[in-house]
This record gives structure tokens, C-alpha cells and sequence, in this order.
């Protein structure tokens, strides 16, 4: 990336859209002129401009909610940033929630973006919290607690239920057994010392790849 190729407005300032850069969330859009970006590169801690106050500002600063960079991108008009990032502490936004995006215009409900698949990684936050949390009080803290053990036999029980829930055809049923498989397979992994990141590393190794060809492999390496 060159700085010189971004095209900041007559006010000197480009937009820049934060997402995480793991679960694709976008969590925020503000501004940069060309300090508050180089800061950022140099630190890769997430620094904007304030139109208001007129002066650079460490994003967390304040509230403790850092954003580490992870990368920057620009558009084909160079003049829009998207910053990967990694968002530390409650969330990127003022009110508290983690997104500022969390109000829908056209419908009534407000609330969190439906990220799809992206909800995974940030349950596996949660769970990985849960670690040191009390097992009186937390069912996947008790998981952790009863070791591989417990957990692979959770994980074969709830396989099994799938199974069954798939034998009857009843189609609320199987979801909600498959969301227990894969809830209690996440449990697994974590235990495991096994990230979402390392997962979708293997599916992104995999991908384009025909499944026959991918399994020979596995053959010929064991």
C-alpha cells in the first residue's frame, strides 16, 4: 500500500470503514487524514480524526476498547479505507454495543447484524472465556473442568442425537441437534488449544480442492 495513492478530500480526511477481521462484523465508520493513518501503521493500535475536536484520537483511549490493526485496504476509487481489525474490550461503539451499526431502517427491530457463519468465532470468545469462570455456575465451564473426557462424550452423545433427529425428518428437531454438535464440538476445540482461525485455515487449504483428491492425500501422508 502507498499512502500516496489514497485520495483524501479537500479537507483532508478519507472515510474508513473498521470490520473484524475475523467474523467480518462492521463495526464502526469514521475518519483519517493522513496522521492519524500513518499513526495507525506505525502503532497498527487504531487511530482516526475527529472532526469535531479537530485533532487525532487513539481509538480505546479513553474506554479501554482498543482496535488492533490487522490490515488496511482501499477501494478502486483510492479514496475509502477498510481496516481489518481486532477489536479489544466491550465493543466499538459509544452506546456500548459492539457494533454502531445495531439500528435496522428499513424494519422495526433493532439489534445485532445476523453475520451468519460469523457468529461462530465470536462464540468461540465466549466459550474460551468461560475457562476460568465458575463450573457451578457455568455449564461449559463444568465442560472444561471434567477434561477430554467429559467434553468427547458430550460430542459423541450430541452426534448421536443428530443422527436420530435425522432419522425422523423432522427438520426443527435436526437443527437444533446439529446447533448442540456443533456448539459442543467448539467446546472441543477449545479444549484442544484449537482456533476458529486454525479451522477455517484447513477449509481455506481445502477449498477448490475436489473431495476424492483431498482424501488421497490424506491416505498417501498416513
Amino acid at each position: 500500500m502507498d499512502i500516496e495513492e489514497i485520495k483524501f478530500s479537500s479537507h483532508g480526511l478519507v472515510p474508513a470503514i473498521t470490520q473484524d477481521a475475523v467474523t467480518g462484523e462492521v463495526l464502526m465508520l469514521a475518519y483519517m487524514n493522513l496522521g492519524s493513518l500513518t499513526k495507525t501503521l506505525e502503532t497498527r493500535r487504531v487511530h482516526y480524526y475527529s472532526r469535531s475536536r479537530q485533532e487525532l484520537w487513539l481509538k480505546g483511549e479513553t474506554s479501554g476498547n482498543f482496535q488492533e490493526l490487522k490490515a488496511i485496504y482501499y477501494d478502486c476509487d483510492c479514496d475509502t479505507l477498510l481496516l481489518k481489525i481486532e477489536q479489544i474490550g466491550e465493543g466499538a461503539c459509544h452506546t456500548g454495543e459492539r457494533s454502531c451499526f445495531y439500528r435496522r431502517l428499513d424494519d422495526e427491530s433493532d439489534g445485532a447484524i445476523n453475520e451468519g457463519a460469523a457468529i461462530l468465532p465470536i462464540l468461540a470468545k465466549i466459550i474460551e472465556g468461560r475457562k476460568e469462570a465458575d463450573s457451578k455456575s457455568s455449564y461449559v465451564a463444568s465442560l472444561f473442568k471434567g477434561g477430554r473426557e467429559l467434553i468427547n462424550s458430550k460430542v459423541a452423545e450430541e452426534s448421536g442425537e443428530l443422527i436420530e433427529a435425522a432419522n425422523l425428518g423432522v427438520k426443527k428437531d435436526i437443527i437444533h441437534e446439529a446447533a448442540d454438535l456443533w456448539f459442543h464440538s467448539m467446546v472441543l476445540l477449545s479444549n484442544e488449544g484449537i482456533s476458529m482461525e486454525d479451522l477455517f485455515d484447513e477449509f481455506a487449504r481445502r477449498f477448490g480442492t475436489s473431495g476424492v483428491e483431498e482424501k488421497k492425500s490424506r491416505a498417501k501422508k498416513g
